[in-house]
């Protein structure tokens, strides 16, 4: 029998260059569409995160952000006035340079993708876009955020528009009634997107009431099938996420890295503390995901709770240097041990894995995660990290960190258990050489 011919280095380098080639000659242009206070924003930052994770170099274009230095001082919802013939002129204005940005991010930084985040309730407004998009070649993706619900449409104004730049040191009474009256002038020119007659050819996902049900048509890319999958399994209403590693294990004792030994008696001491921990939170939904590895099963299972167990929370795999020290290493493997110290996030174990090479996964609502690694943790705690610093931010052992998504980021809480822990941080060697270009962006 015939031994399989190689795969052609030549073959798969004119296979990558081509997809790249292809990403960066269709650029595609994401234009948010929706009433205020529908979550806009919060999914067209956390979509650009996504898709930064993933590789596509992404940025937002928030209108608000132009319409703020081209107005410096917010009076009143009379600006939002559909016959407010100056507001127009100005907020039309605003669009138009913000499109020039896009541009120039596209031709100038090499971007792949951008989001255009305002309200584009008008069908005018679209039509504008849609020829700037021809006009450069761009595809064009709509995101329409619909949403009636009067508690989401509150809770939304409150968390998000009373921080605001347009209503400093104002109470919540004013901000409700301003905003609410804000609504009210979009309404009056508000022209959903229609997918039975006008906009029946193009490309977009309506989103409605914060992911109840969602209206998908005419997805016509990877990079479109993409931003459907994700915004259809985004948690957009609020929840709390807590993240720990796993009680000390014998082999954090004695310095060894991976293998699959159990809790020490510290770590069993942790594990019951944590039980008590998540009992007083009184959390509603709760859900518990482990690694497969003995140390995190250990502690889940002194929770008391059903617990899923997941592959992609396993502590990375070090291949021919599983079960070693870092001394080991370095004297058996030395080669490897410089390479790893230059370049840790990019860094392969002979055999093994990278830091680059897990999936991403999305948090079920209201979960407690212990993971096995370290050097996971990072990219499930920090919203967006650029590869150098995120192998070396400390994750101790026996502290919780616990998630609290807000309107434009992710709050991060540490909390300790006080139950003493090895410390398992190797700082950053000096003369380290990861490349910063490299960004990692994680959305909670």
């Amino acid at each position: 029998m015939a031994s399989p011919k190689p795969v052609s280095l030549l073959f798969v380098w004119v296979f990558v260059h081509t997809w790249a080639s292809y990403m960066t000659n269709s650029p595609t242009l994401i234009v948010m569409i929706g009433l205020p206070a529908r979550g806009k924003t919060y999914m067209a930052k956390k979509l650009t995160r996504y898709l930064n994770w993933i590789g596509v170099p992404t940025k937002v274009f928030n209108l608000g952000v132009y319409r703020r230095e081209a107005v410096q001082s917010y009076k009143s919802y009379d600006f939002f006035r559909h016959d407010n013939k100056e507001a127009m002129k100005i907020r039309k204005q605003c669009a138009l340079v913000a499109l020039e940005d896009v541009k120039a991010y596209v031709t100038e930084e090499c971007g792949q993708i951008a989001v255009f985040d305002a309200t584009n309730t008008t069908r005018e407004r679209r039509d504008l876009i849609l020829n700037f998009a021809k006009e450069n070649a761009y595809k064009v993706f709509f995101v329409e955020s619909v949403c009636d619900d009067p508690e989401v449409i509150a809770a939304n104004i409150l968390e998000v528009k009373a921080s605001s730049p347009d209503y400093p040191e104002r109470n919540r009474e004013y901000v409700m009634d301003d905003f609410l009256k804000r609504i009210e002038c979009y309404k009056v020119t508000y022209q959903p997107l229609d997918p039975d007659n006008y906009d029946q050819d193009l490309s977009f996902i309506k989103v409605i009431n914060v992911g109840q049900r969602f209206l998908v048509n005419r997805v016509r890319d990877y990079i479109q099938s993409k931003i459907v999958y994700y915004l259809m399994n985004i948690h957009v209403q609020p929840r709390t996420i807590y993240l720990c590693r796993h009680g000390e294990s014998d082999f954090n004792l004695v310095g060894k890295i991976g293998g699959d030994s159990g809790l020490s008696p510290r770590g069993k001491q942790f594990a019951q503390a944590l039980k008590k921990f998540i009992a007083e939170q009184e959390i509603v939904d709760l859900k518990v995901w482990t690694s497969q590895l003995k140390r995190t099963i250990q502690t889940a299972e002194f929770l008391g709770v059903p617990y899923e167990q997941w592959k992609i929370l396993n502590e990375l795999d070090a291949g021919v240097c599983e079960e070693m020290t870092y001394e080991e290493i370095e004297i058996q493997y030395p080669d490897e041990f410089a390479l790893r110290d230059q370049e840790k996030y990019l860094y392969r174990y002979p055999g093994g894995e990278s830091l680059q090479d897990p999936g991403q996964t999305e948090e079920p609502q209201n979960s407690f995660i212990v993971p096995n690694c370290a050097q996971y943790m990072p990219c499930l705690t920090s919203p967006c990290l650029v590869s150098d610093e995120l192998p070396y931010l400390k994750c101790p052992l026996h502290t919780i960190f616990k998630l609290t998504p807000v309107a434009y980021g992710c709050k991060v809480e540490t909390i300790t258990l006080n139950v003493e822990a090895v410390n398992t941080h190797r700082d950053k060697p000096s003369g380290s050489t990861a490349p910063s270009s490299v960004h990692l962006c994680y959305c909670c």
